[in-house]
């Protein structure tokens, strides 16, 4: 077999494969066999029908169109081999020449990833916003359990903000409940805005047994989007009783002896967050600055595909969730131009890195341990909200493990990068992701591993970066 690569543009080539007729032999010897054993020829067991036969009866040119079939996929993948081509969709496939006894012509045009340059990586130097966590960060978080722990009474004088109230609520359109748009007995935080629009405002001043229409407009259903009348009624007002924050509070809501070690934890735990968020901005300054020196060319194809998929996934979250995409641009205040604008750069961006990691993947040589897939597959399976058994039977049946492979590895790539990146926050201090533990605690430079954290933060999915 012959091949010769013509390159259409970079990131789409065209190949011209000649094959001798008897490298054919194989495929058609196969063909007889197959044939063979479909049709039923007197005097003949299937199976066991001579070649001579099936041509008489059944015709050579089924026999070799069936033989062609068998070979061409095998003879397309040995020529992306031999010409180092990594396809990123299906073939085009032209069939140029062939007859019985001769050479079989053909070409395949593909989308194919490009060829880059990978730009030096061992001297960026980016900058992150320092750790910090305020008094006001630790009071959000202490309020925050108290509420847990508090205890409602009810009161007699009208609804305020932080109450807690028990409403009946009915939408109407010209008279007409709508549909789906009545409820009864719920229980809402008055001020805390995750309900109608207008509501916090109608409930403020009401008392129990009163009630108020105001005009709002539905999230879900036909008439989303459009305005309607919405009567809600108080049945209760309650208020919440916040207990102490003292030493007896902080022994009954932890494992701490005194407010002041629970309220330290507190500040703990809010610094380690931080430090991951610092981790991931870093993680995501370092791959925005890679990019930005690199030159990827993105096949139109193969990006306006994965363009649809995912405008079709938001447009399936957004209908789960009973929006609209006009409510839900609306709620982000965007046009449709500035929402297809920022798809297409999140889905460019995360392609290109796809394409650049690999790349220093293969430099680098990064390859995957059985103990990192697995601990990958459990964090996929939990942010999914899966069983983590049934998670990884599902990518095992469908083939998708090649797939958490390669994010493995690419996350690596990216992990390397950034901790030989020069990291500083905006205080200038040196900021060390090397150290980083997962749950956002320093480790010993000598307890150090593979494990770190920034390497962690680099194996999500660049997409979304």
């Amino acid at each position: 077999m012959k091949s010769a690569v013509e390159t259409l543009n970079p990131t789409r080539a065209k190949l011209t494969i000649e094959v001798p007729f008897e490298e054919l032999k194989p495929s058609l010897d196969a063909a007889y066999q197959r044939i063979a054993k479909q049709v039923n020829i007197p005097g003949f067991r299937k199976g066991k029908v001579p070649p001579a036969v099936i041509d008489r009866q059944v015709g050579r040119g089924a026999v070799l169109d069936e033989a062609i079939n068998d070979a061409l996929p095998k003879l397309y993948v040995q020529a992306l081999q031999e010409n180092d081509l990594q396809p990123l969709a299906q073939p085009e496939i032209d069939i140029t020449k062939f007859e019985d006894n001769e050479a079989l012509e053909f070409t395949a045009e593909v989308d194919v990833r490009p060829s880059i340059d990978v730009p030096k990586y061992d001297d960026l130097a980016v900058e992150v916003p320092a750790v910090e966590v305020t008094d006001e960060n630790i009071d959000e978080q202490v309020e925050h359990l108290r509420e847990r722990f508090a205890t409602l009474n009810d009161v007699e004088r009208p609804a305020a903000d932080g109450d807690i109230v028990s409403i009946d609520l009915v939408a109407s359109k010209d008279g007409e409940t709508v549909e789906g748009g009545e409820v009864t007995g719920y229980s809402y935080k008055v001020g805390a805005g995750d309900m109608l629009d207008g509501v916090d405002d109608a409930l403020r001043g009401l008392s129990a047994g009163e009630e108020k229409t105001f005009v709002s407009q539905l999230l879900g259903g036909d008439l989303a989007g459009e305005d309607v009348d919405v009567t809600v009624k108080v049945n209760s007002v309650k208020e919440q009783e916040l207990p102490a924050f003292d030493d007896e509070f902080a022994q009954t809501a932890s494992e701490f002896d005194t407010a002041e070690e629970l309220r330290e934890d507190v500040k703990t735990r809010l610094t380690r967050g931080k430090r991951l968020e610092q981790a991931a901005a870093a993680r995501d300054a370092v791959l925005e600055k890679l990019l930005d020196s690199a030159e990827i060319p993105l096949p139109e194809a193969a990006l306006s595909a994965e363009l649809a998929e995912r405008k079709g996934e938001i447009e399936q979250q957004l209908l789960y969730s009973g929006m609209t995409m006009e409510s839900y641009l609306d709620d982000q205040k965007q046009t449709v131009d500035e929402f297809e604008a920022e798809l297409e750069k999140r889905v460019s961006d995360a392609m290109a890195a796809q394409f650049l990691l690999d790349e220093v993947a293969k430099a680098e040589e990064i390859g995957v341990e059985q103990a990192e897939l697995s601990e990958h597959l459990f964090r996929r399976a939990q942010q999914s909200g899966q069983n983590p058994d049934e998670f990884v039977k599902h990518m095992v049946e469908h083939n998708h493990i090649p797939e958490m492979v390669a994010e493995v590895v690419r996350g690596k790539a990216l992990a390397l990068i950034v901790e030989g990146a020069k990291v500083t926050d905006s205080n200038g201090a040196h900021v060390e992701l090397k150290l980083l533990r997962p749950d956002g605690t320093i480790g010993e430079p000598e307890a150090e591993t593979a494990e770190a954290p920034a390497a962690d933060a680099a194996a999500e999915e660049p997409a979304e970066a």
